[in-house]
């Protein structure tokens, strides 16, 4: 078995704020310790964590934070989103510097981009933030699929060592990982919740689950039947998962679903529901409908 540097369970974490609209440092430190509990990695500033939406101080804060609270086994994986290139660059090497392990990067998202200006843009940050380099693939927020022959060329170069794929397509998922398990240099990371199992018994190296803020434990439960070729079993916790998903997913725009997971973190201690604008916490009557379906599914687990 081929054993990759980037691989396993990594959270999208959220970013937790104080009513003031501070970085919650009491709260990262809360949710690092459920994460390290259950092998469990952050991606901070990823989609899930806002990260569009704050200054580079506050971004330099969030990370340097988590680093901290890094137990012996995790790496903290930094996102970067901005459409502008020497930003991109500006905060890729400052986060490399601050202690991420890897860079985690979307496309910019402003203009529609050729293949050929998609592969010139990767390769430059690459080149420019010379560490580790991650190419974040996620349609719903970009407009944009990054074609696979681009993925291809990318996983060539040095400081390119891997792909998180976030697009809903079964087929761009399979073919991905057919091309990439064997690749010693370069790692495919399922973003795609409901097809986590699906995709680890067909040869990726991680996942990416929003879900494992609010249920860390499921997935080491997950991986833990996994490891023992139980699959039954690990679609059983795939179920689970994606009933849980479905509570603060299901009917709701993106930014709603993710005020309604920081609710969610609040029910267990976790976190505030502040949110960074544009985004706002939830309307009283959409907070009561996802509580109630809350308590409802818990008293399944």
């Amino acid at each position: 078995m081929i054993e990759k540097r980037y691989r396993g369970v990594v959270v999208p974490m959220v970013t937790p704020l104080t009513k003031q609209g501070q970085i919650d440092v009491e709260a990262v430190v809360r949710i690092m310790e459920e994460f390290a509990k259950n092998d469990i990695s952050p991606l901070v500033l990823g989609t899930t964590g806002e990260s569009s939406s704050f200054t580079k101080a506050e971004s330099m804060e969030m990370l340097e934070e988590t680093v901290a609270a890094k137990g012996k086994h995790q790496k903290v994986y930094a996102g970067v989103v901005s459409n502008c290139f020497e930003q991109q660059v500006d905060y890729g090497k400052a986060f490399l510097d601050q202690g991420a392990d890897a860079i985690v990067a979307t496309l910019p998202g402003y203009y529609v981009l050729t293949a050929s200006q998609m592969t010139a843009h990767f390769i430059n940050l690459a080149d420019a933030i010379q560490g580790d380099l991650i190419v974040y693939n996620i349609k719903a927020t970009t407009q944009m699929s990054i074609p696979i022959p681009v993925v291809e060329t990318l996983s060539q170069h040095d400081h390119i060592l891997g792909l998180k794929d976030s697009e809903r397509d079964e087929e761009r998922l399979k073919t991905c990982i057919s091309l990439f398990k064997e690749r010693e240099d370069f790692s495919y990371f399922c973003g795609w919740g409901a097809k986590s199992v699906d995709s680890l018994s067909l040869g990726a190296d991680g996942i990416v689950p929003s879900t494992g803020n609010l249920v860390p434990s499921f997935y080491k439960e997950m991986m833990t039947e996994i490891g023992q070729n139980n699959w039954e079993k690990a679609m059983e916790w795939q179920s689970i998962t994606d009933e849980v998903a479905k509570v603060y997913q299901g009917g709701k725009t993106l930014g709603q679903s993710l005020a309604a997971l920081k609710l969610l973190m609040l029910e267990r201690g976790l976190c505030q529901t502040f949110m960074k604008p544009p985004l706002t916490t939830l309307e009283d009557n959409l907070c009561t409908e996802i509580l109630s379906n809350w308590k409802n599914l818990e008293l399944k687990f």
